[in-house]
Formats: C-alpha cells, structure tokens, sequence
C-alpha cells in the first residue's frame, strides 16, 4: 500500500462543533491509529511520530487519523465568544463524529497525556469501535490540590497576558517531566521548539479553555469496570504523571480480574525518560507493535524498525515469529520496563 500524503477534514459535531482532523496513509491501510494530543500540542506530535524511522514500517501500513481538540491547531483564531468548550467526556463523545464521518469501523486508539484521557473515555462509551487502545501519561484521577492551584495560575495568566514564562514552563514540566537531561541534545531541541511552537503557534486563549476543562475532569479510576478492551498504559519513569498511570493500572487490573472475559491490561514503563514519545520513540514503537500484533493486526512486521527483536515469556527469549502464534490464556509477556500481570488471551481479528 503506498502511504499518501496528509489529508485535512472538517468535521462537524454536536458536542464539540468543528473538529479538525488530519488522515495520512492508505484508506484501505490495514489498521486505523486515531490520535489525541496533549495539552500545548496538536497533531504535529503524532504527525512526527508516524515519519520516525522507528515507525516507518507501522505507518505504511496504517491510516492516521489525528483529531485536534477544538482551538488547538496551529494558527487558530480564538475561538467565538459564544463557544462553550467541551469538556473532556464531550470532546471523547465526538470522536464518534469522527469515525462514522469516515467510515471507520475500528480503530486502535494512541493518545497522550490528556488525549490519552480523552482516548480512554471513548473506548469506555465506545468499545464496539475500539480494538485497543495506547495511553501515554493518562491521568486516572481528579487534578490534586497542588495540580488546581498551579492550573488556576497557569489559565489565568494565560488570560491576562497571553503566553508567558510561568505557562511555559508549567506546560514543559507537563510534558517533559522536573528534570529532563541537558546533555541529550535532542531532547534539549525538542523542548526548545515545544517553546517556541507554544509562542508562535498555539492560541493562548484556546489553550487557556484546554487546559480548565482538563483541570476539572472527572476521574476514570471510578469508571474501570467500563473497560472492555485491551489497554497498553505508557509512561516515562520521570513523567510528571507517572504515579497517577500506576494508580489507573491498578484500578484497571482490579476491575479486570472479576469480569468473565479477561482483557490484557499492560504497563510499560521505560526508566531514565520522562516523555516516551520524544526521547524513546524505537522502545515504544516496539512496544506499541507488539500490542497491535495482539489485536490481531500487523502480525506480519518484524519490529518498527525493520530490525528482528525478541521478547521475553515467562523469562525465556522468544522470536517474533513466534510472538505471531496464537497465545494460551494464561501466557503473560513482558519486555524490559513493560510490565504484565493479566493473562494474554489471543484476539481474533
């Protein structure tokens, strides 16, 4: 399938009105990858996840389907006076707009930080058109008294003065964590241009309306048992919302082992990162491939990479043409820093 180039939509919903959305790939692709993004983000941060070399070999074989929340992409106009933000369960409602709009039947869901909890809210209200879904720092609680207080400054200063130094440098730790590396100079870029794109490209005021309804979500961990589907939780042991990903494991894990049909609930943790898509985007694309290929799609590729790798079951190593075949119910997997403690149960495609 030849990968085309980016495609933009327009596309109306009830709950969030317009929703810019950004499809790349094949519309016959194997796999649909619908995305959500962060706050002071849009679809560029998937858009250059799906063109790393480590995920070449996915995204040629995959439809992306990035959705931008209302106000967030690059350039916006503020939004109307009269426009009422969704919350985050409303922006998750309208991805249902999004995929029936495109004829989607099922989609693998990828979202980051509050797009993973946007993600998670949709598979949950939506799980007949969810195969899985991959949640980078997905928080699973209510913001805690310090989160309010540094969000309340954070919006009203945003108010007031546009972007500046305390916003910027809240939305960094959001997204980088307290202390990323200085010496790895790609990391050290990366940041500086989420800066300087937090300055010349995203709204301030749009951005301000993001983040209070993300200050004021409701949370997922009293909502686990609505999760029917298999789940991949991603972190940076350095993420700033690392703790709140273990909490929603747990809740998840525990939810999962009383229902009759068992779905995989995974972590995957990698140390010394704080933000997995930037700064170990090869680890995580391996990861996200074996999830994928657990769905039952993609079991053909090697790795992101194009490289053989392997993983470990029940500690001993096992090929990737192994990794293909059907799974036992109680078979658990685990490659360094990912964590499993529900039974792997094969998925039918």
């Amino acid at each position: 399938m030849a990968l085309t180039g980016e495609k933009h939509h327009q596309i109306n919903s009830d709950k969030c009105g317009k929703l810019n959305v950004y499809t790349m790939g094949d519309d016959h692709a194997e796999v649909v990858i619908l995305t959500v993004h962060d706050l002071g983000c849009n679809h560029r941060t998937f858009n250059n996840l799906a063109t790393h070399q480590a995920w070449t070999n996915i995204t040629k074989k995959a439809l992306w389907v990035h959705v931008d929340v209302p106000g967030q992409e690059d350039d916006a106009p503020d939004l109307a006076s009269g426009f009422k933000f969704p919350t985050m369960q409303h922006i998750a409602e309208g991805l249902l707009d999004v995929v029936n709009t495109l004829g989607i039947k099922q989609c693998v869901l990828l979202g980051e930080g509050a797009g993973a909890n946007i993600c998670a809210r949709f598979a949950m209200l939506h799980d007949d058109r969810v195969l899985g879904a991959c949640l980078v720092h997905c928080t699973g609680t209510t913001a805690g008294f310090m989160e309010k207080m540094k969000d309340k400054i954070i919006t009203y200063r945003l108010k007031q003065e546009g972007m500046n130094p305390t916003a910027e440098h809240y939305l960094e730790t959001h997204r980088f964590g307290e202390d990323h590396h200085p010496e790895n100079e790609e990391v050290t870029r990366a940041v500086e241009l989420f800066k300087q794109d937090l300055k010349t490209k995203i709204n301030p005021r749009n951005l301000r309306l993001f983040v209070e309804t993300f200050l004021v979500r409701t949370p997922l961990v009293d909502k686990a048992s609505d999760m029917k589907i298999n789940i991949l939780l991603a972190t940076g042991k350095n993420a700033s919302h690392n703790h709140t990903v273990h909490t929603l494991y747990s809740a998840l894990n525990t939810s999962n082992l009383s229902k009759p049909e068992k779905k995989t609930v995974e972590l995957l943790e990698i140390d010394d990162v704080a933000n997995i898509i930037l700064e170990a985007p090869d680890s995580f694309g391996q990861s996200f491939l074996f999830f994928v290929q657990g769905l039952g799609k993609l079991g053909h590729l090697s790795s992101a990479s194009g490289r053989k790798e392997s993983l470990t079951l029940r500690g001993r190593t096992m090929s990737m043409e192994e990794a293909d075949l059907p799974k036992g119910p109680e078979s658990l997997t685990k490659v360094p820093g990912r964590k499993t403690s529900v039974p792997i149960k094969p998925v039918a495609e």
